[in-house]
């Protein structure tokens, strides 16, 4: 059934690319299509149908080179199976709503075939993201991950006519490059030193890894640490992390369909999905944790900022999509993989709804993307309206504080803003709070500036809005289900109850003393510096924000002297390197520390729990107030900070900040390389040679042959000379 769902889309790319003509356009596109519903089908099956383990399902050898073995093989597990369900669901909707949003594109002359090459590039999108999920090894993830790399590259390009299509492919592809390479040089280092690429084995060695010195950039770094470092920048790549980031809003040129499949649901989330896979690596490299905490929280922050001013209403939602994946970080930086998973699957339902309902406006507005040219519109696409509606609901956070009732998003990203506020990094969760303030801000300034108010812009354009065709709103309709029961059906799985949690990932349980004293109350102290006692870890409250260290419980057991505290330590860290030496580590792997912080995030104070949902009440207001109550507002507004309104607009100058840093010493070498290297030292010497020197050389050989004997009777003669001269001096010699 694996090798179905694996399969399925590689041969509707195969059957849409190359026999199309035999088959026709449409038929084309409804195999593709049928062939993704098929993988959907089967993938909630297995879902659903998961035995305990991991089961490996080997479908050949592939690669046989020195100490280097490796089969291409299914690794299928609680992590996989989620993975595919969002894949093959998601891309299966796109599929259907892509007959309807791509029939009449403009971009194309009448009666060009671009519609079977669109639905052929999604297909092998759509199996390079199913291998990456499936590998068992770091060659065939590798494979899978650059595959949806040329996938992402043809889709973004789609439209080749447009210069800033190509320009934006390009810059998507260099961009992870950067990334990639981070990536590779990660997989070179693991089989430097496990001398192994598979991932049981990785995992097996990650607590000797953990006590490794290894020798890179001219200074010796911890093996554990430095690897799984190497493996964020790639993820940091792929899922548009801060600095490497820049790549996401440009890749709006694409078509809609394909903002929803890749940069909502699949292809932006691999590198979480590649975090949480290796967490029995990341676990035993603490200060890469803390690293990723840090970029997680402040990309939240960053692309929450942006999205605050921006006018494209796709962009507005690839800001989103980098935002939102900036909490997916916090979380797994955290150690609580469970709540980033929990947050792909939901946010995977309720953005692609808002892509795709994105692109029904456009659709609607002939192709308009600016909304300050819509308004009004929520009675000409009622359907889309309500869609989009559901969708910032999800998003923003929207339901019943203090309980599991509410929209997708108000149960997954609660739960790592809890857990942010648990680790102890008081940066992280700050950072976070405020992102939820402006996601709220600008989701629901998108919703009154596209559906409320007065029509905008073009009347004919107006008068002319429709609903789209039903193809492209039952895929919304769907999403829309997601979006509202996804997160109260799962959430004590993937967050709420360890127990449950722990069975829905094959965990190991830790033994943790104490539980019962922090499981007391139903509230846990903050975490503490090391070193620090828990009392001075709190405020005047009680409640408060520590750094790093243990979770304090209350009428916990006596202080333990130290030679006791270390036999305690070394034993728990015998335990769990057993746990992973002998693979017994489930789908993820927590730590003894992490699940502490899972404990603490459960029993955090309720104003940690309320502060989000207070967070999204003010943005909400604030949209409110300057987009329905006094639309004249922003724009006085920016007029008056005009600096930080361009600073903003303006994507905090990264882009032109990397251009003078990157891209014009870059140029500025080429054109030396091209006009000094190329043009005046190789073309010079070239045309040199062929044009001055073999014609002296000619000319000077033209006077020796002049055609007369005496001419050639004194050149012997003076050979003759020179040849008698030689012998004699160099017989003299000896």
């Amino acid at each position: 059934m694996t090798t179905i769902i694996l399969f399925a889309p590689l041969v509707g790319a195969l059957i849409a690319g190359f026999l199309w003509r035999q088959i026709g356009e449409s038929a084309a596109q409804w195999t593709a299509t049928v062939l993704l519903f098929l993988a959907a089908f089967l993938s909630w099956i297995v879902f659903f149908t998961l035995p305990d383990g991991t089961q490996h399902i080997t479908l050949m050898r592939w690669v046989e080179s020195g100490t280097l073995s490796t089969d291409w093989a299914i690794r299928l597990d609680r992590l996989t199976a989620i993975m595919l369900i969002v894949i093959t669901t998601v891309s299966a909707l796109v599929h259907l709503y892509s007959m309807g949003y791509m029939a009449h594109d403009e971009n194309f002359r009448e009666g060009e075939s671009y519609r079977p090459r669109f639905f052929a590039y999604l297909s092998f999108f759509t199996f390079a993201m199913l291998m990456l999920v499936t590998s068992d090894n770091l060659l065939q993830l590798f494979f899978g991950w650059e595959g949806v790399g040329v996938a992402s590259y043809l889709l973004i390009g789609f439209y080749f006519r447009k210069p800033s299509a190509n320009a934006a492919s390009i810059k998507a592809f260099v961009v992870n490059r950067v990334g990639d390479f981070g990536f590779a040089l990660g997989i070179f280092a693991l089989f430097f030193l496990v001398d192994s690429i598979e991932l049981d084995v990785i995992f097996a060695e990650a607590p000797a890894l953990a006590d490794t010195t290894l020798h890179f950039l001219w200074r010796d770094w911890n093996a554990a640490n430095l690897a799984a470092f190497l493996l964020f920048v790639g993820a940091m790549g792929k899922s548009a992390q801060l600095f490497l980031h820049t790549w996401l809003p440009d890749a709006m040129e694409g078509p809609t369909p394909v903002s929803a499949l890749i940069h909502a649901a699949t292809m932006v989330t691999a590198g979480v999905f590649l975090v949480c896979r290796m967490s029995p690596l990341f676990e035993y490299a603490p200060e890469v944790k803390t690293f990723i905490i840090y970029i997680g929280a402040s990309t939240a922050f960053f692309a929450a900022t942006i999205g605050l001013v921006q006018t494209d209403i796709k962009r507005v939602i690839a800001y989103s999509t980098c935002s939102q994946l900036g909490y997916m970080f916090v979380a797994a930086g955290a150690g609580i993989y469970g709540a980033a998973m929990f947050h792909l699957f939901t946010h995977a339902f309720f953005k692609a709804m808002l892509f795709l309902g994105a692109g029904s406006v456009i659709h609607a507005m002939h192709h308009e993307q600016d909304m300050r040219n819509y308004g009004g519109l929520r009675k000409k696409i009622p359907y889309t309206f309500w869609a989009m509606l559901i969708g910032t609901l999800a998003i923003t956070g929207v339901g019943i504080p203090l309980t599991y009732i509410g929209f997708a998003g108000f149960l997954s990203k609660d739960a790592i803003i809890e857990s942010a506020w648990a680790s102890g990094n008081g940066f992280a969760f700050w950072a976070l709070v405020i992102a939820a303030l402006f996601t709220s801000f600008y989701s629901w300034r998108l919703i009154f500036l596209t559906f409320f108010g007065k029509p905008r812009g073009n009347h004919h354009t107006h008068e002319h809005a429709h609903e789209s065709p039903a193809v492209m709103t039952i895929p919304l309709g769907v999403l829309a289900l997601g979006a509202i029961f996804a997160g109260m059906i799962w959430h004590n799985s993937f967050f709420g109850d360890h127990d449950r949690m722990a069975t829905f990932f094959d965990m190991p349980h830790h033994e943790e003393e104490g539980s019962e004293a922090r499981a007391g109350d139903g509230e846990a102290e903050p975490i503490a510096e090391a070193g620090e006692s828990p009392e001075e870890a709190q405020d005047e409250s009680g409640e408060g924000l520590a750094d790093v260290g243990e979770t304090a419980a209350e009428g916990a057991a006596p202080e333990m002297d130290a030679t006791e505290q270390a036999a305690a330590d070394e034993s728990h860290a015998e335990e769990e390197a057993h746990l992973v030496g002998t693979g017994d580590i489930g789908a993820i792997y927590m730590s003894e520390e992490s699940e502490e912080v899972l404990d603490a995030a459960h029993h955090s104070p309720v104003w940690v729990k309320v502060s989000p949902f207070a967070a999204m009440l003010i943005g909400f207001a604030l949209a409110w107030l300057m987009y329905i109550r006094k639309p004249d507002f922003p724009a006085k507004l920016a007029e008056n900070q005009r600096p930080l309104y361009n600073f903003l607009l303006n994507k905090w100058y990264f882009d032109e900040i990397y251009g003078f840093l990157f891209v014009r010493p870059a140029a500025g070498l080429g054109r030396l390389l091209w006009k000094r290297g190329d043009g005046s030292v190789i073309d010079g010497t070239i045309n040199g040679i062929s044009m001055g020197f073999v014609p002296m050389l000619t000319r000077l050989a033209g006077r020796w042959q002049s055609g007369y004997i005496f001419t050639y009777a004194f050149a012997m003669v003076i050979g003759i000379a020179l040849l008698i001269t030689w012998l004699t001096i160099a017989g003299g010699a000896n």
